[in-house]
């Protein structure tokens, strides 16, 4: 509750801004990209529409085999803007993601003082670049990521997705809060900009060469080293299509949802003791009662005090579901009423947390791992 009550007071979310004449040329995009031929047009067309404050788009793609490079070069010939790099052999001890956007940074023009990661499947509204420039520098932040509005389309999305969503809620608060304690730092890397000068000093995306979870990794290795992090709402200005239905859900974010490569393990194993009390537990509890009531294991505890304790926790996440329901796009739904139900799936989200974190990845996105 101590981290839910900071909701009310928390930054509202970004709105699309127009640039001013000091921000000319203050940006870089970098996209890093993987077979990516499928999804990445909005991403570019989202790009296109930004203003001047936007110097290049660096589009690094890893040998795709798909015409990922071809839709950056029609791109590019409408706008000289963009441009497509090939990054080197994965280096040990690399995750290909971090490669990339490490790449694309050593690859961008010196005269950008700032630096922004965009993922293939987001989509920029005009204004985002502008918008994310004006607040950062209001705010004194050196690195700012947003979350955006998830694309849903799906009923089991609708069901699951909103659970797993939840599990950051409960660990890190909500967004446009927190940053002050860099063991709860929150970033996404699907929008993450950050000062020049600041990835010049971290040696760009070295700290995070091995994460899965590299966003989280970085911000939280820069509010370590004293800069100003921040994780905004950033649902009016960015969209993102991540996966195709509740089993590339499950299987895909799950993965990357215990942010075991950013933590300590006394720290991973306390989140995931707050997810079991708060989140998985409770829904069970009801369960019991209203199918076996006295007869129930858990009715060796005192009856009004457990069945009390779990109606109010359950209650809680019902109404979390009206805070984050700004945060889903609903226009190409179907089924979207499970998202209402998405508290009976809370149990389910705590065990792919659980899984996720007693295994290490061995591949994502395309590429396999040792």
């Amino acid at each position: 509750m101590s981290r839910l009550i900071k909701g009310p007071s928390r930054i509202p979310p970004l709105e699309p801004a127009s640039p001013t004449l000091d921000l000319l040329g203050a940006c870089t995009v970098v996209v890093p990209t993987l077979n990516e031929a499928d999804r990445l047009w909005p991403c570019l067309d989202g790009l296109s529409n930004q203003s001047y404050e936007l110097r290049e788009v660096i589009v690094v793609d890893s040998y795709s085999v798909d015409g990922t490079a071809d839709l950056v070069k029609t791109a590019a010939a409408k706008d000289p803007r963009f441009r497509v790099i090939n990054d080197d052999p994965l280096p040990a001890g690399w995750v290909g993601r971090p490669w990339a956007l490490h790449t694309g940074f050593l690859a961008s023009s010196d005269k950008c003082e700032w630096i922004l990661g965009i993922d293939a499947d987001t989509v920029p509204h005009p204004g985002l670049i502008a918008s994310l420039l004006k607040t950062a520098i209001a705010k004194n932040y050196d690195l700012i990521s947003l979350s955006p509005q998830f694309i849903l389309k799906y009923p089991g999305e609708f069901w699951l997705q909103p659970a797993l969503l939840m599990t950051l809620v409960y660990r890190f608060g909500p967004t446009g809060t927190g940053g002050d304690v860099p063991e709860l730092v929150m970033a996404n890397g699907q929008c993450f900009l950050c000062r020049r000068e600041v990835l010049v000093q971290l040696d760009g995306y070295e700290s995070a060469r091995g994460s899965f979870c590299d966003d989280v990794t970085l911000a939280r290795y820069a509010a370590a080293k004293g800069f100003k992090v921040g994780f905004l709402d950033g649902a009016k200005v960015l969209k993102v299509r991540m996966y195709e239905g509740a089993i590339e859900t499950w299987n895909e974010w799950g993965r990357s949802l215990d942010l075991k490569d950013a933590a300590s393990r006394v720290q991973i194993w306390g989140d995931l003791w707050l997810l079991f009390a708060v989140q998985g537990l409770p829904v069970l509890i009801l369960l019991c009662y209203l199918l076996f009531g006295w007869r129930s294991p858990v009715a060796v505890f005192p009856y009004g005090l457990l069945l009390g304790l779990n109606v109010f926790l359950v209650a809680v996440r019902s109404a979390l579901c009206l805070a984050i329901a700004p945060s889903y796009d609903t226009t190409q739904a179907s089924g979207k009423w499970l998202f209402w139900l998405s508290p009976l799936a809370d149990p389910l989200a705590f065990l792919r947390i659980l899984i996720s974190a007693l295994n290490q990845p061995t591949q994502w996105r395309g590429r396999k791992y040792e």
